[in-house]
């Protein structure tokens, strides 16, 4: 299997052209292709289902999207988000639906995921909300 890199700089000018076509529109999209990552590191992590959350945090960091990742029952707290940059606003939307798809694989149930603090806001962290759908 091929990778491919891609930078911070790089990232947040492909979100900033489908935000200029598509407005809020394309964060849904954002989410969905977070998800499909999300699925992937939830495979691998519920082989060990007594480590899941340990084996999510270095899959996470091993890919370069978050420095660091804090996983709580109905929060996660994530310092170094990719996504995330100052003045851009509540910006990680990709990993907002990473999160989503790794609590519900864990838990087999919908949950919705709410960034509710961003870097990209001034926040020290990006702190999302887990809680059930």
């Amino acid at each position: 299997m091929r990778e491919v890199k891609i930078d911070q700089a790089a990232l947040i000018k492909i979100r900033e052209l489908y935000e200029s076509v598509m407005a809020s529109a394309c964060h849904g999209l954002f989410a969905r292709e977070g998800a499909i990552l999300g699925a992937e590191i939830a495979t691998q992590a519920l082989k060990d289902p007594e480590r899941y959350f340990t084996l999510a945090t270095e899959a996470m960091v091993g890919l370069g999207w978050v420095e660091s990742v804090e996983f709580r029952s109905d929060r996660v707290v994530v310092k170094g988000s990719i996504e995330a940059a100052e003045g851009q606003g509540v910006s990680c939307h990709r990993l907002r639906g990473m999160l989503r798809e790794l609590y519900e694989r864990k838990s087999s149930t919908r949950v919705n995921c709410l960034e509710e603090e961003c870097v990209g806001n001034g926040n020290d962290a990006c702190v999302f909300r887990i809680q059930a759908a």
